[in-house]
C-alpha cells in the first residue's frame, strides 16, 4: 500500500530558526505517523517569502517551497481561523489554507490530516504546522 503524498503548510513569527521550525514539523509528522519523504512540498504566506529560518528548513529536507497572497489564503475554508491571524496577516489562516492550496486545487477542509498545530520553541518564537493529504 502506498502512502498518501502529504504538503505542508506553515506560519511562524518573524525571525523563528530552523530549530523550532524543525521541530514543529517533525511534531506534526510523527502526530500524523508520516515521514518526511511523504511531502511533496510546503507553502507558507508570501509575507514569509524571506523567512530565513523557512528557506533553511526547504532547503535541508529537499521540499519545494511555495508562497500565496493573504487574498488566495483567505478564500480557503479551514476548521481553526483565527482573527489575531487576521489582524496580522489579512487571512484568519496560514499554515491550514497553504496547506490545503499547496494539495490541490479545491482540496476540502477534510484532507487536514494535522490541524493547526501550534509549537514555540527554545527561541521563544511560535510556529504553526498544518499537514494536507495531496489531491489526485
Amino acid at each position: 500500500m502506498t502512502r498518501p503524498r502529504l504538503t505542508l503548510g506553515i506560519g511562524c513569527d518573524r525571525g523563528t530558526s530552523l530549530a523550532t521550525l524543525t521541530e514543529a514539523v517533525d511534531a506534526a509528522l510523527q502526530l500524523a505517523g508520516a515521514e518526511p519523504g511523504q511531502v511533496d512540498g510546503v507553502a507558507s504566506i508570501t509575507l514569509k517569502a524571506d523567512e530565513q529560518g523557512l528557506l533553511a528548513l526547504a532547503a535541508a529536507r529537499h521540499w519545494p517551497l511555495q508562497f500565496f497572497a493573504p487574498q488566495a489564503l483567505a478564500a480557503v475554508p479551514v476548521p481553526n481561523p483565527s482573527e489575531t491571524v487576521r489582524r496580522h496577516t489579512g487571512t484568519p489562516s496560514v499554515s491550514e489554507a497553504a496547506a490545503l492550496l499547496a494539495a490541490g486545487p479545491d482540496t476540502p477542509m477534510t484532507a487536514l490530516v494535522v490541524e493547526k498545530l501550534r509549537h514555540r520553541g527554545r527561541d521563544e518564537r511560535h510556529a504553526t504546522v498544518s499537514i494536507a493529504r495531496k489531491t489526485p
